[in-house]
């Protein structure tokens, strides 16, 4: 059974759809700057360039919802974009976050330390890391399924796996998939106390590399099996070909040194595709700019692309790492470099951490028949999904 990609939907530091993203992708434009995050100016930070009273605004929406929702909703609006209710195909809605809506929350508390008065406690509902898919769930017609996935980074990247499992068995006909991330303090700080937040702009990569730059966004796509296409009319605009996933058991934040959970996840996927390691065109990898990632993460690409290593890069240096939106984020900039027939670049790269197989550093134009990308999550998960021109 063929899954088919027929809409896309992204917010990110690059911009606040899927066209906006694409224009800075083409130029080489980072959405990463200092001082673009009000709580810790100092800080490299791949923001959203709308304020979540504008983005309550933008969907005309009483109340300030948590960012995480907020941008989730965005996102997952340019997916489903015009289409129409359906009440014979079964539609359904998975979402993946971290954080939920911990920005909200955190400043909650804060007030109830320094006053003692607990005051609405909105925010405390809207918490939940399904409070977002909820939202969603309610500008889908006749959604007939929700759920959330929270697998820390690679959560994205796994509710479009699970989305398309739920397809491929007949429990549902489209699906819009995806991920959401908003910033929040509390998760800053975190990253910050693992000692791998880069001060500079992050260098996927790089033989210097000194961590990441966290950033905040949502990517979704909408799915659709033979059936709903049908009906819809929808014209399709890639597929989802395969997915792999694994856990390497190894640390409870880094990747084992041999790579191995990455090497089963991306050989799942290429068996789940029915390709050959070579008909892989382009590689959008992990690539967060930690010594750790960069390095395992290589070693697995190499040990599987033994003949010849594809184009490789990290669009994690144009937007930040976006957590659990990452996947989905990078999922329809896969879709993207196949629409475009381009690959993107790796950015900030002054010495390549591997002269014999460097990561690309310019765009490139050329044919893009399938992308393989990597998502890997706190625990050891890893999860690769293939997207591959119609």
């Amino acid at each position: 059974m063929e899954i088919f990609i027929t809409g896309r939907g992204v917010v990110s530091a690059l911009g606040n759809n899927t066209e906006e993203n694409l224009q800075s992708l083409l130029n080489g434009q980072t959405g990463i700057s200092k001082g673009s995050y009000s709580d810790f100016p100092e800080k490299y930070i791949g923001a959203v360039k709308l304020s979540s009273e504008e983005l309550s605004d933008k969907h005309s929406l009483k109340d300030v919802y948590g960012r995480t929702a907020l941008l989730g909703l965005t996102a997952a609006k340019e997916a489903w974009g015009n289409n129409d209710p359906s009440s014979t195909c079964r539609t359904g809605v998975i979402s993946g976050n971290s954080v939920g809506g911990m920005d909200r929350t955190e400043k909650h508390v804060i007030k109830l330390i320094n006053t003692g008065q607990s005051g609405d406690i909105r925010p405390i509902l809207a918490h939940p890391c399904g409070y977002s898919t909820g939202l969603i769930s309610k500008i889908i017609p006749n959604c007939e399924y929700a759920n959330t996935i929270s697998t820390a980074c690679s959560s994205g990247a796994n509710s479009i796996m699970q989305a398309v499992k739920l397809i491929k068995c007949g429990r549902l006909d489209r699906v819009i998939a995806g991920g959401t991330d908003g910033l929040s303090n509390f998760t800053i700080k975190g990253f910050s106390s693992l000692m791998i937040f880069d001060e500079k702009r992050c260098r996927p990569f790089d033989a210097n590399r000194a961590g990441l730059n966290l950033g905040e966004g949502a990517g979704y796509v909408l799915l659709e099996n033979e059936k709903s296409l049908r009906e819809s009319g929808n014209t399709p605009l890639g597929r989802m070909s395969g997915y792999g996933i694994a856990n390497d058991s190894f640390h409870q934040t880094a990747l084992s040194p041999n790579g191995k959970g990455a090497v089963l996840a991306m050989h799942h996927a290429l068996d789940q595709a029915k390709l050959k390691s070579e008909e892989i065109d382009y590689i959008n990898t992990h690539g967060t700019a930690t010594e750790n990632n960069d390095e395992v993460e290589l070693r697995a690409i190499q040990s599987l692309f033994t003949e010849k290593v594809p184009d490789y890069s990290s669009t994690k240096s144009f937007t930040g790492h976006t957590l659990g939106a990452s996947g989905a984020i990078e999922t329809v900039y896969s879709l993207l470099a196949i629409i475009n027939d381009c690959v993107f670049p790796s950015l900030n790269i002054k010495d390549d951490m591997n002269k014999e197989c460097p990561a690309l550093q310019k765009l490139v134009r050329k044919n893009v028949s399938n992308v393989l990308t990597n998502s890997f999550g706190f625990g050891g998960n890893q999860t690769t999904l293939i997207v591959s021109k119609c």
